[in-house]
């Protein structure tokens, strides 16, 4: 039955090029639109690359305090980390690391600005980096505040020599970043996940005064890794715990203090629906939102295509009468009419699938945004088909279904 679909589909198709052609044109522009986008958001929230262990780790960014007439909302500071986060039962690793800052670093007779992060060890055992040479700090030069760095591909070429980072001659150099002097121990590749963005990364000890240690707000990130995604929700449930704590001690003395563990697609929704004071995160509405808005570029598209497809089918109004008076049922004539659409769409899919790996390399290679690494995956292989039958049905039911109930005799005669 399919074979003959297909073979039917091919004649039609042919016989009004220019037609297939303008469809054509639509389902791929509206395939590569989507697939981009798809692939982008998988790249960004699936557990992949540097970010390969997100799956059994959670991240806090922010403590939210609220008192009658105030509400402070800032990054976490150390002391919440290390006097009360590394004490949780039900976690195996927690990383501390600040958000990235901008540092300028002189080397020679050129400034560069680069973004900077300090981190401790465990920062560098829950992602992994890929080490292009040297090695990344260990748990001993964090505890002896060593003056050590490692730099990214991009800006070890920037600052150096580019062919230094092959022939692993940036490592062991000295540069000047913020004022400080590091020596350079790695380099690693290049990185644009979450919690993994900067140009170069140095101990968290190596901060000019210790008063950071005191602070319960400041500019750090937490990680927190548990053995298995199973441990997440204890060490969510944990954490409410722990956040009592914080506030009896807060010599601040806020009525509530909010903090929440969450996943990399949770943290994103929260901080963009500012949601500091509840549990939900707003992921679900955050992901119904972009479906919708997915469907409703889809719609678009689609209303076109039922407009040609209405047409096209229009000039088959003979054959419909034809096989509607050797029995043909309505049922069996839409479904013929939307497997003919949806096979029209599949193959655009196949072609949108070739241009949107050309859009995925021009993106990475325009340096629009920085270390943007995306390329297809199964993932979004399979997500394309998925989007294509979605948009062969959205765009084939309803001319099938209105020219399935043509009146035999009425399309016998053209009068239809």
């Amino acid at each position: 039955m399919l074979k003959n679909y297909f073979q039917i589909a091919c004649k039609v198709y042919l016989r009004r090029k220019l037609f297939t052609a303008i469809n054509l044109l639509c389902i791929v522009l509206t395939m590569v639109v989507l697939l981009v986008v798809t692939a982008m958001l998988q790249a960004t929230f699936f557990p992949t690359g540097v970010e390969g262990k997100s799956e059994r780790f959670l991240q806090i960014g922010t403590v939210t305090q609220v008192s009658k007439n105030n509400t402070r909302r800032s990054p976490l500071g150390y002391k919440i980390i290390d006097q009360y986060l590394r004490k949780m039962k039900t976690v195996e690793k927690v990383a501390a690391v600040t958000g990235p800052e901008s540092v300028s670093v002189y080397q020679k007779d050129s400034v560069n600005e680069i973004m900077m992060r300090r981190a401790d060890a465990e920062y560098w055992q829950i992602l992994d980096f890929k080490i292009l040479s040297g090695r990344v700090p260990t748990a001993e030069d964090v505890r002896l505040g060593r003056f050590v760095a490692v730099v990214n591909e991009s800006t070890a070429k920037k600052i150096f020599d580019s062919t230094a980072v092959v022939s692993q001659k940036v490592v062991g150099q000295k540069i000047n970043a913020g004022g400080q002097q590091f020596e350079i121990i790695g380099v690693v590749e290049d990185v644009i996940h979450m919690n993994a963005f900067a140009d170069i990364w140095v101990p968290v000890t190596t901060f000019p005064s210790s008063q950071y240690r005191e602070q319960y707000s400041g500019n750090f990130n937490a990680m927190l890794m548990g053995k298995s995604a199973a441990d997440l929700p204890l060490i969510r449930d944990e954490l409410l715990q722990v956040v009592k704590q914080i506030n009896a001690d807060e010599p601040t003395h806020w009525e509530h203090t909010y903090m929440w563990a969450d996943s990399k697609l949770d943290f994103f929704a929260r901080g963009i629906l500012n949601r500091d004071e509840v549990p939900d995160s707003g992921a679900v509405q955050l992901l119904a939102g972009v479906v919708f808005f997915m469907l409703l570029f889809m719609l678009l598209p689609a209303l076109n295509l039922v407009n040609l497809n209405s047409g096209r089918i229009m000039e088959r109004a003979a054959e419909i009468g034809v096989r509607k008076a050797f029995g043909a049922s309505n049922r069996e004539l839409v479904k013929q009419f939307v497997m003919e659409n949806i096979l029209l769409c599949l193959f655009g899919a196949l072609v949108g699938l070739i241009f949107t790996k050309l859009t995925l390399v021009w993106l990475s290679n325009a340096d629009l945004i920085p270390y943007l690494k995306v390329d297809l995956s199964f993932a979004v292989f399979a997500y394309g088909f998925v989007i294509a039958v979605v948009f062969g049905v959205l765009s084939g039911v309803i001319p099938a279904w209105k020219m399935s109930r043509l009146d035999p005799v009425l399309a016998l005669k053209g009068a239809a």
